[in-house]
């Protein structure tokens, strides 16, 4: 089986509402489809949700990549070969681990219905049966980010990730405000997405947020600074989850050297899809470290590729992947069961794409086919 045609999707999914964290606020989410096929007919989807704040990779330039220079250099090569895939790309081009993603997603969900079992076989097999889901609060007034959380409670949602980074005074009120609120049984995970900058400033916040009890604290300061995690994790009681800190393999030797977290967030848009997103989770299973698989609020179609590595790896703990939940439309139907998810057993995926919605959404598109 060879990889014969491409066609790539720029696309532009519509939020409920606003989804707003520390670095910017998201009216819609930009996207990048692939639609994969092999030489046998078979049809594979992927998805790209670049972040500039993250991988330093735009919508625009995560498209480019895509259409004139890993497309290309893939075409022919049998989407099973993961190995060789990623050697491929990694030699065409440095970086870019979102664009990577978009072909590595695409690739699995080929190879998985080419062979009629689903993704996370591919992986090791299902580990996990279920995850409950975290509703996750972007940044708004304390008294209305406790409110949202009020309601999600009667939803059945046990646990809450509350974006906050914009100023750290305000962000202990939003803090207190919601634990007021939800009672102290009621898992609460801070998501600071770098906006404390500093170890002084996150130490600070944390001894106003002691009497809290937070499940952990995630990426207080920049991402390159990874002595700062290692200052806060050895101040501070609470655990501490590195995020935009950990991108491949280089950062998570740096973490795992230096003991600077109890827990990581990996997400296939940082490191370049499923199968390197395997390769963190074993590093930090021999690390002792605990795992969260993420995302960037991608559709139906990178979502269901998180779960599938997740439900994999005994070292993945928990997941937040909501973008779905977040969409008014969405160009796939992953199903959860709010407030869990459960795969199915359907090949690939699992998952069923409308081409009608992603038309609908589709802003511009190219097609790179072999000769």
């Amino acid at each position: 089986m060879k990889i014969k045609e491409i066609e790539i999707f720029a696309i532009r999914l519509p939020l409920h509402e606003p989804f707003v964290i520390s670095y910017a606020t998201y009216d819609d989410m930009p996207s990048i489809i692939v639609k994969l096929t092999t030489d046998t007919g078979i049809v594979g989807y992927g998805e790209a949700v670049a972040d500039d704040h993250v991988t330093g990779e735009s919508w625009e330039g995560t498209f480019a990549v895509l259409r004139h220079t890993l497309a290309p250099a893939v075409l022919g090569l049998d989407p099973g070969e993961f190995e060789r895939l990623h050697e491929t790309m990694d030699k065409e081009i440095y970086g870019v681990p979102t664009a990577k993603a978009a072909i590595d997603i695409a690739c699995f969900d080929a190879v998985g219905k080419s062979l009629g079992i689903p993704a996370y076989q591919l992986l090791g097999g299902r580990y996990h049966s279920e995850f409950p889901i975290t509703h996750v609060l972007s940044i708004g007034e304390p008294e209305a980010m406790a409110e949202e959380a009020a309601q999600r409670m009667k939803a059945g949602y046990t646990s809450f990730k509350m974006k906050v980074g914009t100023n750290a005074s305000e962000d202990v009120k939003r803090i207190q405000a919601v634990r007021e609120r939800v009672g102290e049984e009621i898992a609460i995970r801070v998501d600071v997405n770098q906006g404390w900058v500093n170890s002084s400033t996150t130490l600070q916040a944390m001894k106003k947020l002691e009497s809290c009890h937070l499940d952990w604290l995630e990426q207080p300061v920049k991402a390159d600074d990874i002595d700062g995690l290692v200052e806060v994790k050895s101040k501070s009681a609470t655990p501490l989850m590195a995020d935009e800190g950990l991108r491949g393999f280089r950062e998570m030797r740096e973490i795992i050297a230096k003991r600077a977290a109890d827990k990581v967030n990996i997400k296939l848009m940082k490191c370049g899809g499923m199968y390197p997103a395997m390769k963190l989770a074993h590093m930090a299973e021999m690390a002792g470290i605990d795992c969260q698989v993420g995302s960037m609020v991608e559709s139906s179609i990178g979502s269901a590729a998180g779960f599938h590595v997740a439900f994999s790896q005994k070292a993945i703990t928990s997941v937040e992947l909501t973008g779905p939940l977040k969409f008014s439309k969405d160009v796939g139907n992953l199903h959860y069961d709010v407030p869990h998810i459960r795969l199915n057993e359907k090949p690939g995926l699992g998952i069923e794409i409308d081409e009608s919605d992603l038309a609908e959404l589709t802003v511009f598109s190219e097609k790179v086919v072999s000769l």
